[in-house]
Protein backbone atom coordinates (compact mmCIF):
# COMPACT_ATOMS: atom_id res chain seq x y z
CA UNK A 1 0.00 0.00 0.00
CA UNK A 2 2.81 2.42 0.86
CA UNK A 3 4.41 1.80 -2.58
CA UNK A 4 1.18 2.78 -4.34
CA UNK A 5 0.92 5.95 -2.29
CA UNK A 6 4.50 6.81 -3.24
CA UNK A 7 3.77 6.37 -6.96
CA UNK A 8 0.78 8.69 -6.78
CA UNK A 9 2.80 11.33 -4.98
CA UNK A 10 5.23 11.48 -7.91
CA UNK A 11 2.48 12.95 -10.10
CA UNK A 12 0.99 15.53 -7.81
CA UNK A 13 1.96 18.15 -5.28
CA UNK A 14 3.54 16.95 -2.05
CA UNK A 15 1.07 16.24 0.74
CA UNK A 16 0.95 18.28 3.87
CA UNK A 17 2.46 16.68 7.00
CA UNK A 18 -1.03 15.97 8.41
CA UNK A 19 -2.13 14.31 5.18
CA UNK A 20 1.03 12.21 5.08
CA UNK A 21 0.39 11.15 8.67
CA UNK A 22 -3.16 10.11 7.75
CA UNK A 23 -1.89 8.11 4.76
CA UNK A 24 0.63 6.27 6.93
CA UNK A 25 -2.04 5.63 9.56
CA UNK A 26 -4.43 4.22 6.94
CA UNK A 27 -1.67 2.00 5.56
CA UNK A 28 -0.90 0.56 8.99
CA UNK A 29 -4.60 0.13 9.79
CA UNK A 30 -5.13 -1.78 6.56
CA UNK A 31 -2.11 -3.97 7.31
CA UNK A 32 -3.48 -4.75 10.76
CA UNK A 33 -6.89 -5.65 9.31
CA UNK A 34 -5.22 -7.91 6.74
CA UNK A 35 -3.26 -9.73 9.44
CA UNK A 36 -6.33 -9.95 11.70
CA UNK A 37 -8.36 -11.47 8.84
CA UNK A 38 -5.81 -14.28 8.50
CA UNK A 39 -5.67 -15.22 12.17
CA UNK A 40 -7.92 -18.20 11.60
CA UNK A 41 -6.09 -19.38 8.47
CA UNK A 42 -4.21 -22.57 9.39
CA UNK A 43 -1.88 -22.25 6.38
CA UNK A 44 -0.92 -18.71 7.30
CA UNK A 45 -0.21 -19.81 10.85
CA UNK A 46 2.04 -22.72 9.92
CA UNK A 47 5.07 -21.01 11.44
CA UNK A 48 3.22 -19.92 14.56
CA UNK A 49 1.92 -23.45 15.08
CA UNK A 50 5.50 -24.65 14.98
CA UNK A 51 6.50 -22.09 17.60
CA UNK A 52 3.64 -22.76 20.03
CA UNK A 53 2.24 -26.15 19.06
CA UNK A 54 3.06 -29.63 20.32
CA UNK A 55 5.55 -30.45 17.56
CA UNK A 56 8.40 -28.35 18.94
CA UNK A 57 7.45 -29.23 22.52
CA UNK A 58 7.59 -32.95 21.70
CA UNK A 59 10.99 -32.46 20.08
CA UNK A 60 12.30 -30.78 23.23
CA UNK A 61 10.86 -33.54 25.40
CA UNK A 62 12.49 -36.24 23.27
CA UNK A 63 15.91 -34.63 23.72
CA UNK A 64 15.71 -34.12 27.50
CA UNK A 65 18.33 -36.09 29.44
CA UNK A 66 17.51 -38.10 32.53
CA UNK A 67 17.36 -35.61 35.38
CA UNK A 68 15.92 -35.06 38.82
CA UNK A 69 13.92 -32.04 39.89
CA UNK A 70 16.25 -29.14 40.66
CA UNK A 71 16.02 -25.40 40.82
CA UNK A 72 17.31 -25.30 37.23
CA UNK A 73 15.93 -28.26 35.23
CA UNK A 74 17.12 -28.66 31.59
CA UNK A 75 14.21 -26.76 30.03
CA UNK A 76 14.52 -23.86 32.50
CA UNK A 77 18.29 -23.80 31.98
CA UNK A 78 17.96 -23.69 28.20
CA UNK A 79 15.36 -20.92 28.48
CA UNK A 80 17.70 -18.86 30.65
CA UNK A 81 20.60 -19.55 28.29
CA UNK A 82 18.49 -18.29 25.37
CA UNK A 83 17.51 -15.19 27.34
CA UNK A 84 21.21 -14.49 27.88
CA UNK A 85 21.81 -14.68 24.11
CA UNK A 86 19.05 -12.11 23.49
CA UNK A 87 20.09 -9.75 26.29
CA UNK A 88 22.54 -6.86 26.14
CA UNK A 89 23.79 -7.92 29.58
CA UNK A 90 24.73 -11.55 28.99
CA UNK A 91 26.07 -12.24 32.47
CA UNK A 92 24.98 -15.30 34.41
CA UNK A 93 24.33 -13.04 37.39
CA UNK A 94 21.61 -11.15 35.52
CA UNK A 95 19.98 -14.41 34.43
CA UNK A 96 19.88 -15.73 38.00
CA UNK A 97 18.64 -12.40 39.36
CA UNK A 98 15.70 -12.41 36.95
CA UNK A 99 14.73 -15.94 38.00
CA UNK A 100 14.88 -14.92 41.65
CA UNK A 101 12.61 -11.93 41.04
CA UNK A 102 10.14 -14.01 39.01
CA UNK A 103 9.92 -16.54 41.84
CA UNK A 104 9.15 -13.76 44.28
CA UNK A 105 6.48 -12.36 41.97
CA UNK A 106 4.88 -15.80 41.71
CA UNK A 107 4.78 -16.16 45.50
CA UNK A 108 7.36 -18.95 45.57
CA UNK A 109 10.19 -19.44 48.04
CA UNK A 110 13.23 -17.19 47.90
CA UNK A 111 16.17 -18.75 46.05
CA UNK A 112 19.87 -17.96 46.17
CA UNK A 113 21.26 -15.41 43.73
CA UNK A 114 24.64 -17.12 43.58
CA UNK A 115 25.42 -18.28 40.03
CA UNK A 116 27.09 -21.59 40.91
CA UNK A 117 23.93 -23.68 40.59
CA UNK A 118 22.98 -22.17 37.24
CA UNK A 119 26.51 -22.55 35.84
CA UNK A 120 26.51 -26.21 36.90
CA UNK A 121 23.12 -26.66 35.22
CA UNK A 122 24.48 -25.18 32.00
CA UNK A 123 27.36 -27.66 32.11
CA UNK A 124 24.89 -30.56 32.53
CA UNK A 125 22.86 -29.39 29.52
CA UNK A 126 23.69 -31.85 26.69
CA UNK A 127 25.23 -30.17 23.67
CA UNK A 128 23.40 -32.71 21.50
CA UNK A 129 20.11 -31.31 22.74
CA UNK A 130 21.02 -27.73 21.86
CA UNK A 131 22.52 -28.29 18.42
CA UNK A 132 19.74 -30.71 17.43
CA UNK A 133 17.10 -28.13 18.40
CA UNK A 134 18.91 -25.39 16.48
CA UNK A 135 19.05 -27.52 13.33
CA UNK A 136 15.48 -28.73 13.81
CA UNK A 137 14.04 -25.20 14.07
CA UNK A 138 16.06 -23.94 11.10
CA UNK A 139 15.12 -26.86 8.86
CA UNK A 140 11.48 -26.75 9.98
CA UNK A 141 11.22 -23.06 9.09
CA UNK A 142 12.80 -23.74 5.70
CA UNK A 143 10.50 -26.69 5.00
CA UNK A 144 7.48 -24.40 5.46
CA UNK A 145 8.65 -21.60 3.17
CA UNK A 146 6.27 -20.96 0.24
CA UNK A 147 7.46 -21.39 -3.34
CA UNK A 148 7.41 -17.62 -3.87
CA UNK A 149 10.39 -17.32 -1.51
CA UNK A 150 12.53 -19.58 -3.71
CA UNK A 151 14.60 -18.57 -6.74
CA UNK A 152 13.33 -19.96 -10.06
CA UNK A 153 12.20 -23.15 -8.39
CA UNK A 154 15.51 -23.67 -6.57
CA UNK A 155 15.92 -23.66 -2.80
CA UNK A 156 18.95 -21.39 -2.49
CA UNK A 157 21.41 -22.13 0.31
CA UNK A 158 24.06 -19.60 1.26
CA UNK A 159 27.46 -20.75 2.54
CA UNK A 160 30.07 -18.64 4.31
CA UNK A 161 32.52 -18.78 7.17
CA UNK A 162 33.50 -16.51 10.02
CA UNK A 163 35.74 -16.53 13.08
CA UNK A 164 34.77 -16.16 16.74
CA UNK A 165 36.85 -15.10 19.73
CA UNK A 166 36.93 -17.20 22.89
CA UNK A 167 38.07 -16.11 26.37
CA UNK A 168 41.82 -16.38 26.81
CA UNK A 169 42.03 -19.49 29.00
CA UNK A 170 44.57 -22.35 28.76
CA UNK A 171 41.84 -24.82 27.81
CA UNK A 172 40.52 -22.62 25.00
CA UNK A 173 44.04 -21.88 23.76
CA UNK A 174 44.80 -25.61 23.59
CA UNK A 175 41.66 -26.41 21.58
CA UNK A 176 41.49 -23.27 19.45
CA UNK A 177 44.95 -21.67 19.39
CA UNK A 178 45.38 -18.03 18.53
CA UNK A 179 47.07 -16.96 15.27
CA UNK A 180 50.83 -17.46 15.12
CA UNK A 181 51.26 -13.79 14.22
CA UNK A 182 50.31 -12.80 17.79
CA UNK A 183 52.65 -13.13 20.71
CA UNK A 184 51.67 -15.53 23.53
CA UNK A 185 49.43 -13.83 26.07
CA UNK A 186 48.42 -11.02 23.69
CA UNK A 187 45.83 -12.74 21.52
CA UNK A 188 42.59 -14.63 21.92
CA UNK A 189 41.70 -18.20 20.99
CA UNK A 190 39.91 -18.31 17.64
CA UNK A 191 37.49 -20.84 16.21
CA UNK A 192 36.06 -20.93 12.71
CA UNK A 193 32.40 -21.50 11.90
CA UNK A 194 30.92 -22.27 8.46
CA UNK A 195 27.16 -22.03 8.17
CA UNK A 196 24.47 -22.97 5.67
CA UNK A 197 21.66 -20.40 5.55
CA UNK A 198 18.35 -20.49 3.67
CA UNK A 199 18.12 -17.48 1.38
CA UNK A 200 14.32 -17.41 1.52
CA UNK A 201 13.76 -17.54 5.28
CA UNK A 202 17.18 -16.53 6.61
CA UNK A 203 17.28 -19.52 8.99
CA UNK A 204 20.52 -21.37 9.73
CA UNK A 205 20.19 -24.95 8.49
CA UNK A 206 23.46 -26.29 9.86
CA UNK A 207 26.90 -25.19 10.98
CA UNK A 208 30.36 -26.71 11.37
CA UNK A 209 32.82 -25.46 13.98
CA UNK A 210 36.57 -26.06 14.01
CA UNK A 211 39.93 -24.50 14.74
CA UNK A 212 41.58 -21.89 12.53
CA UNK A 213 45.05 -23.43 12.44
CA UNK A 214 46.11 -26.75 10.99
CA UNK A 215 44.53 -29.44 8.84
CA UNK A 216 40.75 -29.58 8.72
CA UNK A 217 40.16 -26.02 9.88
CA UNK A 218 39.64 -24.39 6.49
CA UNK A 219 36.22 -23.41 5.16
CA UNK A 220 36.24 -26.13 2.50
CA UNK A 221 36.74 -28.93 5.03
CA UNK A 222 34.09 -27.55 7.39
CA UNK A 223 31.59 -27.13 4.56
CA UNK A 224 32.16 -30.70 3.39
CA UNK A 225 31.27 -31.99 6.85
CA UNK A 226 27.72 -30.57 6.54
CA UNK A 227 26.99 -31.20 2.86
CA UNK A 228 24.49 -33.89 3.82
CA UNK A 229 22.20 -31.06 4.93
CA UNK A 230 21.72 -30.12 1.27
CA UNK A 231 19.11 -31.91 -0.81
CA UNK A 232 18.91 -32.75 -4.50
CA UNK A 233 17.66 -29.71 -6.40
CA UNK A 234 19.14 -27.17 -3.96
CA UNK A 235 21.37 -24.37 -5.23
CA UNK A 236 24.50 -23.50 -3.24
CA UNK A 237 25.64 -19.88 -3.43
CA UNK A 238 29.08 -18.89 -2.13
CA UNK A 239 32.12 -16.72 -2.61
CA UNK A 240 35.48 -17.51 -4.21
CA UNK A 241 36.60 -19.79 -1.34
CA UNK A 242 34.34 -22.56 -2.67
CA UNK A 243 35.00 -22.48 -6.43
CA UNK A 244 37.19 -25.60 -6.43
CA UNK A 245 37.15 -28.56 -8.78
CA UNK A 246 36.43 -31.29 -6.23
CA UNK A 247 33.62 -29.40 -4.50
CA UNK A 248 31.94 -28.70 -7.85
CA UNK A 249 32.24 -32.40 -8.71
CA UNK A 250 30.74 -33.41 -5.36
CA UNK A 251 27.80 -31.04 -5.78
CA UNK A 252 27.16 -32.23 -9.34
CA UNK A 253 27.18 -35.85 -8.16
CA UNK A 254 24.60 -35.02 -5.46
CA UNK A 255 22.32 -33.17 -7.89
CA UNK A 256 23.02 -29.78 -6.30
CA UNK A 257 23.54 -26.70 -8.46
CA UNK A 258 26.22 -24.14 -7.59
CA UNK A 259 26.97 -20.48 -8.23
CA UNK A 260 30.34 -19.26 -6.93
CA UNK A 261 32.61 -16.36 -7.62
CA UNK A 262 35.59 -17.59 -9.59
CA UNK A 263 38.78 -18.10 -7.60
CA UNK A 264 41.10 -15.11 -7.77
CA UNK A 265 43.94 -17.02 -9.42
CA UNK A 266 41.66 -18.20 -12.25
CA UNK A 267 40.03 -14.80 -12.69
CA UNK A 268 43.37 -13.35 -13.79
CA UNK A 269 43.80 -16.04 -16.46
CA UNK A 270 40.22 -16.25 -17.75
CA UNK A 271 40.07 -16.01 -21.53
CA UNK A 272 36.51 -15.78 -22.88
CA UNK A 273 37.77 -16.47 -26.41
CA UNK A 274 38.22 -20.10 -25.45
CA UNK A 275 35.60 -22.76 -24.82
CA UNK A 276 32.05 -22.77 -26.18
CA UNK A 277 30.84 -19.19 -26.53
CA UNK A 278 27.36 -18.50 -25.07
CA UNK A 279 27.39 -14.71 -25.31
CA UNK A 280 29.56 -11.69 -24.48
CA UNK A 281 31.95 -12.80 -21.72
CA UNK A 282 29.94 -15.96 -21.23
CA UNK A 283 31.21 -19.42 -22.18
CA UNK A 284 31.39 -23.09 -21.26
CA UNK A 285 34.77 -24.42 -20.19
CA UNK A 286 36.08 -27.86 -19.32
CA UNK A 287 37.93 -28.13 -16.01
CA UNK A 288 40.40 -30.99 -15.63
CA UNK A 289 41.17 -32.87 -12.44
CA UNK A 290 44.22 -31.49 -10.61
CA UNK A 291 47.25 -33.73 -10.88
CA UNK A 292 48.02 -33.47 -7.16
CA UNK A 293 45.73 -35.05 -4.58
CA UNK A 294 44.65 -32.68 -1.80
CA UNK A 295 45.80 -33.60 1.72
CA UNK A 296 42.23 -33.97 3.01
CA UNK A 297 41.24 -36.39 0.23
CA UNK A 298 41.72 -40.14 0.34
CA UNK A 299 43.44 -41.87 -2.55
CA UNK A 300 40.28 -43.84 -3.35
CA UNK A 301 38.12 -40.71 -3.58
CA UNK A 302 40.76 -39.02 -5.72
CA UNK A 303 40.84 -41.90 -8.19
CA UNK A 304 37.05 -42.06 -8.38
CA UNK A 305 36.68 -38.32 -9.06
CA UNK A 306 35.81 -37.51 -12.71
CA UNK A 307 38.71 -36.51 -14.94
CA UNK A 308 36.89 -33.45 -16.28
CA UNK A 309 33.91 -31.23 -15.53
CA UNK A 310 32.05 -28.79 -17.77
CA UNK A 311 30.97 -25.55 -16.10
CA UNK A 312 29.80 -22.14 -17.19
CA UNK A 313 31.97 -19.08 -16.64
CA UNK A 314 30.72 -15.55 -17.12
CA UNK A 315 31.61 -11.97 -16.30
CA UNK A 316 28.84 -9.82 -14.83
CA UNK A 317 28.51 -7.13 -12.20
CA UNK A 318 32.29 -6.68 -12.03
CA UNK A 319 32.80 -10.32 -10.99
CA UNK A 320 33.62 -13.56 -12.74
CA UNK A 321 31.19 -16.30 -11.77
CA UNK A 322 31.42 -20.05 -12.23
CA UNK A 323 28.23 -22.09 -12.17
CA UNK A 324 26.77 -25.47 -13.02
CA UNK A 325 23.70 -23.74 -14.52
CA UNK A 326 25.00 -24.09 -18.05
CA UNK A 327 21.94 -23.13 -20.15
CA UNK A 328 21.81 -19.38 -20.95
CA UNK A 329 18.19 -19.67 -22.11
CA UNK A 330 16.99 -20.95 -18.77
CA UNK A 331 19.36 -18.82 -16.67
CA UNK A 332 20.48 -15.51 -18.16
CA UNK A 333 23.47 -13.44 -17.11
CA UNK A 334 21.13 -10.85 -15.61
CA UNK A 335 19.46 -13.51 -13.47
CA UNK A 336 22.81 -14.81 -12.23
CA UNK A 337 23.99 -11.28 -11.50
CA UNK A 338 20.89 -10.62 -9.40
CA UNK A 339 21.25 -13.97 -7.64
CA UNK A 340 24.88 -13.47 -6.73
CA UNK A 341 24.15 -10.03 -5.31
CA UNK A 342 21.81 -11.75 -2.87
CA UNK A 343 24.81 -13.66 -1.48
CA UNK A 344 25.43 -10.56 0.63
CA UNK A 345 22.51 -11.61 2.83
CA UNK A 346 24.64 -14.22 4.59
CA UNK A 347 27.13 -11.50 5.50
CA UNK A 348 24.24 -9.60 7.10
CA UNK A 349 23.01 -12.77 8.80
CA UNK A 350 26.42 -13.40 10.34
CA UNK A 351 26.50 -9.77 11.45
CA UNK A 352 23.11 -10.20 13.09
CA UNK A 353 24.33 -13.25 14.99
CA UNK A 354 27.71 -11.82 15.95
CA UNK A 355 26.92 -8.14 16.51
CA UNK A 356 23.19 -7.86 17.23
CA UNK A 357 23.07 -10.99 19.40
CA UNK A 358 26.67 -10.68 20.62
CA UNK A 359 28.26 -13.98 19.54
CA UNK A 360 31.41 -12.28 18.23
CA UNK A 361 33.05 -12.54 21.68
CA UNK A 362 32.06 -15.70 23.53
CA UNK A 363 32.08 -15.82 27.32
CA UNK A 364 32.40 -19.51 28.29
CA UNK A 365 35.79 -20.54 29.67
CA UNK A 366 36.06 -24.10 28.34
CA UNK A 367 35.90 -25.41 24.74
CA UNK A 368 32.87 -27.63 25.39
CA UNK A 369 30.87 -24.79 26.91
CA UNK A 370 31.98 -22.40 24.15
CA UNK A 371 30.62 -24.76 21.47
CA UNK A 372 27.39 -25.09 23.46
CA UNK A 373 27.18 -21.30 23.67
CA UNK A 374 27.52 -21.01 19.88
CA UNK A 375 24.62 -23.41 19.33
CA UNK A 376 22.48 -21.51 21.85
CA UNK A 377 23.06 -18.35 19.81
CA UNK A 378 22.13 -20.18 16.61
CA UNK A 379 18.98 -21.54 18.26
CA UNK A 380 18.00 -18.05 19.45
CA UNK A 381 18.66 -16.69 15.95
CA UNK A 382 16.48 -19.36 14.33
CA UNK A 383 13.63 -18.70 16.76
CA UNK A 384 13.75 -15.02 15.83
CA UNK A 385 13.78 -15.98 12.15
CA UNK A 386 10.74 -18.18 12.82
CA UNK A 387 8.78 -15.18 14.07
CA UNK A 388 9.99 -13.04 11.16
CA UNK A 389 8.83 -15.69 8.68
CA UNK A 390 5.39 -15.75 10.29
CA UNK A 391 5.11 -11.95 10.27
CA UNK A 392 6.27 -11.76 6.64
CA UNK A 393 3.76 -14.39 5.54
CA UNK A 394 0.86 -12.61 7.21
CA UNK A 395 1.90 -9.19 5.90
CA UNK A 396 2.53 -10.45 2.33
CA UNK A 397 6.19 -9.58 2.45
CA UNK A 398 9.49 -11.39 2.23
CA UNK A 399 11.39 -12.14 5.46
CA UNK A 400 14.41 -10.36 4.02
CA UNK A 401 12.35 -7.15 3.93
CA UNK A 402 11.91 -7.17 7.72
CA UNK A 403 14.41 -5.94 10.30
CA UNK A 404 16.11 -8.57 12.45
CA UNK A 405 17.13 -6.12 15.16
CA UNK A 406 13.64 -4.64 15.31
CA UNK A 407 12.23 -8.16 15.79
CA UNK A 408 14.64 -8.84 18.65
CA UNK A 409 13.67 -5.57 20.32
CA UNK A 410 9.95 -6.23 19.90
CA UNK A 411 10.27 -9.79 21.23
CA UNK A 412 12.20 -8.69 24.35
CA UNK A 413 9.58 -6.01 25.07
CA UNK A 414 6.81 -8.53 24.38
CA UNK A 415 8.12 -11.01 26.93
CA UNK A 416 8.01 -8.29 29.58
CA UNK A 417 4.51 -6.99 28.84
CA UNK A 418 2.57 -9.78 27.07
CA UNK A 419 0.51 -10.61 30.16
CA UNK A 420 -1.04 -7.15 30.10
CA UNK A 421 -2.37 -7.59 26.54
CA UNK A 422 -5.83 -9.03 25.87
CA UNK A 423 -5.72 -12.66 24.81
CA UNK A 424 -7.66 -12.04 21.57
CA UNK A 425 -5.03 -9.59 20.40
CA UNK A 426 -1.99 -11.72 21.22
CA UNK A 427 -2.24 -13.89 18.12
CA UNK A 428 -1.75 -11.12 15.61
CA UNK A 429 -0.49 -8.03 17.45
CA UNK A 430 3.08 -9.32 17.81
CA UNK A 431 3.38 -10.02 14.07
CA UNK A 432 1.84 -6.68 13.18
CA UNK A 433 4.57 -4.96 15.18
CA UNK A 434 7.31 -7.09 13.63
CA UNK A 435 6.11 -6.44 10.07
CA UNK A 436 5.88 -2.65 10.47
CA UNK A 437 9.60 -1.94 10.09
CA UNK A 438 11.15 -2.67 6.70
CA UNK A 439 14.84 -2.62 5.91
CA UNK A 440 15.99 -0.27 3.21
CA UNK A 441 16.94 -1.50 -0.24
CA UNK A 442 20.52 -0.35 -0.83
CA UNK A 443 21.83 -2.16 -3.94
CA UNK A 444 25.50 -1.57 -4.63
CA UNK A 445 26.04 0.16 -1.30
CA UNK A 446 29.69 0.90 -0.57
CA UNK A 447 30.91 2.07 2.83
CA UNK A 448 34.49 2.69 4.04
CA UNK A 449 35.81 0.21 6.58
CA UNK A 450 36.99 2.90 8.95
CA UNK A 451 35.96 4.30 12.33
CA UNK A 452 34.82 7.90 12.66
CA UNK A 453 34.44 7.89 16.43
CA UNK A 454 37.86 8.15 18.07
CA UNK A 455 38.72 5.56 20.68
CA UNK A 456 40.20 6.43 24.04
CA UNK A 457 43.95 7.10 23.74
CA UNK A 458 45.12 4.01 25.56
CA UNK A 459 48.14 2.21 24.10
CA UNK A 460 47.86 -1.37 22.90
CA UNK A 461 48.88 -4.17 25.22
CA UNK A 462 52.23 -5.37 23.84
CA UNK A 463 53.27 -7.64 26.71
CA UNK A 464 51.59 -10.17 28.94
CA UNK A 465 49.16 -8.78 31.49
CA UNK A 466 51.27 -10.09 34.39
CA UNK A 467 54.36 -8.22 33.19
CA UNK A 468 52.30 -5.08 32.55
CA UNK A 469 50.91 -5.19 36.11
CA UNK A 470 54.41 -5.60 37.56
CA UNK A 471 55.70 -2.61 35.57
CA UNK A 472 52.77 -0.43 36.70
CA UNK A 473 53.35 -1.41 40.35
CA UNK A 474 57.03 -0.48 40.03
CA UNK A 475 56.86 2.65 37.87
CA UNK A 476 53.20 3.67 37.95
CA UNK A 477 51.04 4.53 34.97
CA UNK A 478 52.60 6.73 32.28
CA UNK A 479 51.74 10.38 32.80
CA UNK A 480 51.11 10.98 29.10
CA UNK A 481 49.24 8.46 27.02
CA UNK A 482 50.49 8.07 23.49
Amino acid sequence: MSDKVGLRNDHRAPEEPAQMHDAIGKSRAQQQRRVRAQVGDSDAYAFFNLLTGPELFDKVESLLPAHRERLFPPTETLSMFLAQALSADRSCQKAVNEVAIKRLGAGRAVCSTHTGGYCAARMRLPIGMVDTLARYVGQSVTARTPDAWHWRGHRVRLADGTTLKLPDTPANQAAYPQPRSQKPGLGFPLCRMVGLVCLGSGAVLDAAIGHCRGKGGDEQSLLRSILDTLERGDLLLGDAFYATYFLLCTLRERGIEAVFEQHGARQRTTDFRRGQRLGPRDHLIVLTKPGIKPDWMSQTDYEQAPHSLTVRELRTGGKTLVTTLTCPKHTSKAALKSLYRSRWHIELDLRNIKTTLGMEQLSCLTPAMAIKEIWVYLLAYNLIRLMMAQAALLAHRLPRQLSFKHTVQVWIAWTHHAQRIDHDDKLYALFVLIAQQRVGERPGRVEPRALKRRLKPYPLLTETRERARARVRKHGHPKKLK
